[in-house]
């Protein structure tokens, strides 16, 4: 019975990317745009690696520069905070894009590999990210050549799914523009919020942890790997044949 079963299942079609943290290390350089950020806008705001990570338990930089300001200068919320709030998160992404463009952001290890066995075998790419379209270009410029953008089928992003992860949106939004149903597909993520995202759209995930991310609590998820250095599709067929 347990075979036929498995026989009923779709083969895999698609493989769904996360950004930050997942296809590179990005953390990290955005947590330096935060920063030089608050320092141009004359705050003494300041986020070390301790408080970043905890801070990425909240999704999206505004909502993430919010729950800071309620927590430790809550003086600051009122009627004016959401446009400041916009204000800086505009600029971060300059200094953030700028600085990825410069070329020291790369893949991950094993990323590029991944992506060109997908291609050769046919594979559609995808990418569901709550971070801005002009990050991703950003990083795929640098670490592409401008070539990236190309090899994607869909990429989605903050601006057409507001409702930041663990909110399924950005997944269901790939899978209406992809026209596959979830169990075709498998997501690559590196955040609790990112496989809750993925599961609550019924899209099975393997997390590829970050430096931010390490020891996080990833129940539902496939397979919890430190990087995707030694991952191949074909490890990835086989965890999507066996859910």
């Amino acid at each position: 019975m347990q075979a036929a079963q498995d026989r009923s299942r779709p083969p895999l079609r698609a493989i769904i990317f996360d950004v930050d943290g997942t296809l590179a290390e990005t953390e990290e350089t955005h947590r330096e745009a935060f920063n030089r950020t608050f320092a141009e806008f004359g705050l003494s705001w300041n986020w070390d690696r301790a408080l970043y990570r905890r801070l990425l338990k909240v999704s999206g930089g505004k909502e993430r520069m919010r729950a800071y300001a309620e927590q430790a200068d809550p003086d600051r919320i009122g009627d004016g905070f959401d446009a400041m709030a916009a204000a800086m998160h505009r600029r971060k992404t300059a200094l953030y894009t700028a600085a990825v463009e410069s070329g020291g952001v790369p893949f991950r290890p094993g990323v590029a590999r991944l992506i060109e066995q997908a291609r050769a075998a046919g594979l559609t790419l995808a990418v569901a990210t709550t971070t801005s379209e002009a990050n991703v270009i950003a990083l795929f410029n640098a670490v592409t050549g401008g070539e990236g953008p190309g090899w994607f089928a869909c990429i989605a992003c903050a601006e057409q799914a507001p409702r930041k992860k663990p909110d399924p949106q950005v997944y269901d939004l790939v899978l209406e523009r992809l026209g596959m149903p979830a169990e075709s597909c498998v997501a690559l993520e590196d955040s609790t919020n990112g496989v809750r995202a993925a599961r609550a759209a019924g899209i099975p995930v393997i997390v590829t942890e970050s430096i931010y991310t390490q020891g996080d609590d990833f129940t539902g998820a496939l397979a919890v790997h430190p990087d995707l250095s030694s991952v191949t599709l074909e490890d990835i067929r086989a965890l999507s044949w066996a859910r």
